[in-house]
């Protein structure tokens, strides 16, 4: 969030949405309960350091680290908030005035603060633990908009592969030894994760959507969701229908795997180095646009999910329940989660980074994989991901040589800068050349690697030196 954005925020005033908090020196007492309420409603903003009049006050300089601590330790702590959440936080400075902005999600679960329920109203946080109609209705209206809570009473474990409760335990014992979920049963696990709940319209109590596709066998999966899978296809020599192609119908824990095997069979691994340390350009981007289209797709849309890999892109789609139209800018972007149990076990599993952090990463290695090209994030009733390809090795025919000739030609650029001042910076590059900073960055890695130039002295302050 930028400080146009808050100014945006500050002027609209309070409301549903949005709130102030003082919150100078320390936590205003009140701010869990409108955390509540916002999870619990609609979402919104939380900005502290402005009075409630919209008088921007700001938080203390030596105060900040503490209150951000304090926010965070709170709001993963049962005891304070509970189921607990992850809450993207920022600072803004406006005026020389420091604003704390937090991003609250709508949360597919009901929420209490300190045992009470909160709901949000235009007057501000309402405790309704006590009224048993409103209760109710909360829980209906988060099992009618998340699809992932619909509740299916009559599933029992038996209709849940075992094996992948192993696999699972595996994969979290690698990352956690002391996770919970290693020395609770697996049905301790799901309810744990939120995929075994109550019905509140019908009183019934079961296993959630959520846990099917997680953890259903293939013939379950289908009777749930007839319509289910993602169809994997590669399209760059027989264009009328396709190269290869895999139809993924299978739970999404195994689904991730089998998506990213299609991708690392038909797409280049190039090398590259960030900082000392080699890193998997095409691990970083595919693993979030594949997670993306599992964990933020509307299940119960027949719309078919797409992963097409072609010449020039990948291009993935996928049906969605928008919140807002056009493309994404990962500057001022709001992430919010589709079906936030999903995505919250692909993050307990490694698949998925923390909410939005994936959208960045998309952003910040695509232009390094494909020479400097911007990838397309379009929100809308179906979400399309585009990853454009630019790869020297891997072109083919004229728009691989059209590819080849377009890198030939920057690579020249570059060297004849370097030439003429070896201290110029990667941000001077990229203004002149025309391209992004990162796509300046692919290039020099691509040029050191190949022994063409090398970096003589620090990062800042050294310079380049063309080898002869």
């Amino acid at each position: 969030m930028d400080r146009k954005e808050v100014l945006k925020i500050i002027n609209r005033g309070e409301g549903p949405n949005v709130e102030f908090k003082e919150s100078r020196n320390a936590v205003n007492r009140e701010l869990y309960q409108t955390i509540c309420a916002f999870l619990n409603r609609n979402g919104g903003h939380i900005l502290l350091g402005v009075r409630n009049d919209g008088k921007i006050v700001g938080v203390e300089p030596n105060a900040r680290l503490k209150i951000k601590k304090d926010i965070a330790t709170s709001v993963n702590n049962p005891q304070k908030i509970s189921p607990p959440v992850y809450l993207v936080m920022e600072e803004v400075e406006i005026d020389e005035k420091m604003v704390i902005a937090i991003y609250v999600p709508e949360s597919s679960q009901v929420h209490r603060c300190k045992g009470r329920i909160y709901d949000r109203n235009e007057d501000g946080d309402l405790d309704i633990t006590n009224q048993h109609d409103s209760v109710s209705l909360l829980y209906m209206r988060k099992q009618s908009v998340f699809s992932e809570n619909r509740v299916y009473p009559y599933l029992t474990m038996d209709e849940l592969r075992e094996d992948l409760f192993g696999k699972v335990r595996k994969i979290i014992g690698i990352r956690n030894p002391e996770h919970p979920w290693l020395s609770i049963t697996n049905k301790e696990m799901l309810k744990s994760a939120g995929l075994y709940i109550k019905d509140y319209s019908t009183g019934e109590a079961g296993f959630t959507l959520g846990a099917v596709l997680l953890f259903g066998k293939d013939n379950v999966i289908k009777s749930v969701l007839p319509y289910h899978g993602t169809d994997a296809i590669l399209r760059r020599e027989n264009l009328d229908r396709y190269d290869d192609r895999e139809i993924v119908e299978t739970n999404l824990i195994e689904s991730f795997d089998r998506l990213m095997q299609f991708i690392a069979k038909h797409l280049p691994d190039p090398f590259f180095l960030e900082g000392d340390i080699r890193i998997s350009l095409r691990e970083n981007i595919f693993r979030e646009v594949v997670s993306n289209i599992l964990i933020h797709r509307e299940y119960l849309n027949p719309y078919p999910a797409k992963l097409i890999i072609e010449k020039d892109k990948v291009v993935t789609e996928n049906a969605n329940r928008a919140h807002g139209i056009g493309p994404i800018n990962p500057a001022n972007f709001s992430p919010f989660p589709k079906n936030p149990k999903i995505a919250a076990f692909f993050r307990e599993i490694g698949r998925a980074d923390k909410l939005g952090s994936g959208v960045r990463n998309i952003f910040k290695y695509t232009p390094l994989y494909s020479g400097g090209v911007e990838p397309q994030l379009i929100e809308g009733d179906i979400f399309r991901t585009i990853i454009p390809l630019v790869s020297v090795e891997e072109g083919e025919g004229e728009q691989g040589k059209t590819t080849q000739k377009t890198t030939q030609k920057t690579t020249q650029k570059i060297l004849i800068l370097i030439k003429e001042n070896p201290s110029i910076t990667r941000k001077e590059l990229a203004e002149i050349i025309g391209i992004t900073e990162e796509g300046v960055k692919y290039h020099l890695a691509r040029m050191k690697e190949k022994d063409i130039i090398r970096r003589v002295g620090p990062d800042k302050g050294g310079h380049w030196e063309v080898v002869e």
